[in-house]
Order: C-alpha cells, then structure tokens, then sequence
C-alpha cells in the first residue's frame, strides 16, 4: 500500500518516528555508562578503604595541604558523613532499597547526564553496602570506613563523595526538567513565551 507515488506507508511511519527510534536505540549505550561510572566509583571507593585500612588504622593521622584535609581512618556505624549513628540496621536496608530503585530506574534510562548521575549513586551505595555486610562487627551490621577529614566536616569517604556529587547532578537536572527518558519538561511560562513569540 502506498500514500504517494513511490513512498510507502512503512517509510512515512518512519520518517515521523526518526526521533523516537534514535532515543530507544541509545538506551544501551546509556546503561553502559551508568554501569561504567558505578564501577569506577565503587573500584576507586574499596582500592582506597584497603589502603587506608592497612596503612593508616592504628596510627597517628596524616595531615595534607596544612591540615586542610586529614588522612583518619574511623568506623561508622550511621550513614553518610556520620549522620545517624548506632542505627546500623536501618541503613542497611535503606542502602538496600536505594540500589533496587536506581537499577528498577534504569530501565527507563536514555539521558546521558541521569545515566552519569545514577552510576555515581549506584557506586556509592553499593561501596557502604558492601562494608554493611562484610565488616564488622557483624554481617548487614558492618561499620563503614571513613577516612577523609576536613575542618568543620565530618569524616567521610568516596562512596560518600559519589553519592553527594550523584545527588546535586540530580537536582541540577530535574531543575532543568531533564528526564530520564531524555525527554525535557518546558514550564508553563516558557511554553506561554514561546507561543506569544510565534504570533
């Protein structure tokens, strides 16, 4: 069946969803990045608690940059930043379910800066939920290390990082109205601009 002489149907549907169709196919190669980042941040987060485990517990702190960062290895039994502290079990499953909804999220993934977003969550999440089950003093109670101190700041570590640096890329883009299917939201006062500009 034909609309025009030598265009057929197939075509135009294709033509017309030219858009969509480079949207759907982008959806891997978006999961690949958000698997990507997750697990440099996650490498870099457990390379560093070995290091710092083996060198620096049980020894005096190492002072950088004239004590504007300091080396200190602690153990905590709270969230991030040491919030929360002696509530280990619930953090645990919080961790539990955030990594559950991130990876349930990706499905729907096709915007590349939410897919950088969601991997420095997903590497920081599963970087503390592993030292919940693994550390002591006990499985799904294990304290996190920390090991970064600045002034006036708790201690914290890259998982940490990650996780901070995952949630202010995301407010960024929901402010922009950036979603994760890639789609943009315009607002109410932008759409009225745009439509006074075109009469």
């Amino acid at each position: 069946m034909q609309t025009t002489r030598g265009t057929s149907l197939s075509d135009q549907t294709t033509s017309q969803n030219d858009g969509t169709a480079g949207t759907e196919g982008s959806r891997p190669r978006r999961f690949v990045v958000l698997i990507a980042v997750a697990t440099f941040a996650l490498a870099a987060d457990i390379i560093t608690k070995v290091v710092v485990v083996d060198r620096l517990e049980g020894h005096k702190p190492v002072e950088l940059l004239g004590g504007l960062t300091t080396l200190r290895v602690t153990r905590n039994s709270g969230a991030a930043f040491s919030i929360g502290t002696g509530s280990t079990w619930i953090f645990t499953i919080i961790a539990c379910a955030v990594v559950f909804a991130i990876i349930r999220t990706a499905r729907n993934l096709r915007s590349l800066p939410w897919a950088i977003c969601l991997g420095l969550l997903l590497g920081g999440a599963v970087g503390n939920l592993i030292d919940r089950v693994l550390r002591s003093p006990g499985s799904f109670q294990g304290h996190v290390v920390d090991w970064i101190e600045w002034p006036n700041w708790p201690v914290f570590n890259l998982a940490d990082s990650a996780i901070v640096c995952g949630g202010v890329l995301a407010v960024i883009l929901a402010g922009r109205g950036i979603q994760i299917d890639g789609s943009r939201v315009v607002s109410e006062k932008k759409s009225k601009d745009v439509g006074s500009d075109g009469e």
